[in-house]
């Protein structure tokens, strides 16, 4: 490890993922001349090849795709080590991007403007993510920290303050018979197809948005899948079947041709602060702060 350069790590790592020099070169702005060196030298520290390189094709050994394995989340938490010592060592300043999943309501703003009082300096990002991704936006780094559905059983993601239960509701068709009734129980939605999330959210979770099955086992049909809120809501309207939701979101979603009515025998609806274990920063810690301090 003697006079190894970081720049050594992250070129090879960059290369892994491009297996192509020039490519490398121009994410990293460096020549390609300059990647080559880097790549030799790390190479001779090691004392092996890592790449195989023809004037054809770029492609890691054996040995280089388990070096890629073993220092990639190494890499990773060395740079969120570094990121959270310069964060404290300059006070929380930058940019926080928040996701969220269908609407952000008041619990979260009120959070954000805490986090704001106290970290002026600090600017907070809103940005969608899609319903039937709630953790992919956090995984690509499009988003530092995401306000999403629960269960997420992923061991890459660390959940943070967890927002109160929910009750449930049903979206249905004003036309739909049901609709004349001013309250539901859980078996009542084996009358009805009920409309589920697509991926590429795992299946875990969409089992919990939208159950197959009634509390006392009866079987839920089926409804159709879809990637956004609008699109469920809109086969709602159509009678296409029902979609469960929150409450907060059923009135900030409402609509003439949809009826909402309280589902009761379920489960609440549940949000989670979610972020990657590996990038935690003092602003995703400072946010977290504040919206634990909102919820109490």
């Amino acid at each position: 490890m003697s006079g190894m350069e970081l720049r050594e790590l992250e070129c090879f790592l960059v290369l892994s993922e491009e297996l192509h020099f020039g490519r490398t070169g121009e994410r990293l702005r460096l020549s390609q001349s300059r990647v080559s060196q880097l790549l030799r030298a790390l190479e001779s520290r090691i004392g092996a090849r890592l790449v195989d390189r023809t004037s054809r094709r770029v492609c890691l050994t054996p040995l280089g795709e388990d070096f890629r394995t073993t220092l990639r989340p190494a890499y990773a938490t060395l740079h969120a080590a570094f990121d959270a010592t310069r964060s404290a060592a300059r006070g929380i300043e930058g940019t926080l991007t928040i996701g969220f999943q269908g609407t952000v309501d008041d619990r979260i703003m009120r959070a954000i403007d805490t986090f704001h009082t106290r970290h002026p300096g600090c600017v907070t990002s809103l940005t969608e993510i899609p319903l039937c991704d709630p953790f992919g936006a956090l995984r690509a780094g499009t988003v530092d920290i995401a306000v999403a559905l629960l269960p997420a059983a992923e061991p890459d993601l660390v959940i943070g303050p967890v927002f109160a239960a929910q009750p449930q509701t049903l979206a249905l068709s004003v036309r739909h018979p049901l609709a004349a009734r001013s309250a539901l129980t859980a078996e009542d939605l084996a009358s009805v197809p009920l409309i589920s999330i697509g991926g590429p959210a795992p299946a875990y979770w969409r089992r919990a948005q939208a159950p197959t099955a009634t509390p006392a086992g009866r079987p839920i049909p089926p409804g159709p899948a879809v990637g956004t809120l609008q699109e469920g809501l809109t086969l709602a309207a159509t009678g296409r079947g029902a979609m469960l939701l929150c409450r907060p979101t059923a009135d900030y979603h409402g609509r003439r041709d949809l009826t909402f009515l309280p589902v009761s025998g379920l489960p609440g609806s549940v949000l989670g602060l979610l972020h990657r274990g590996a990038h935690e920063t003092a602003r995703i810690r400072a946010f977290g702060t504040a919206v634990a301090d909102v919820l109490t």
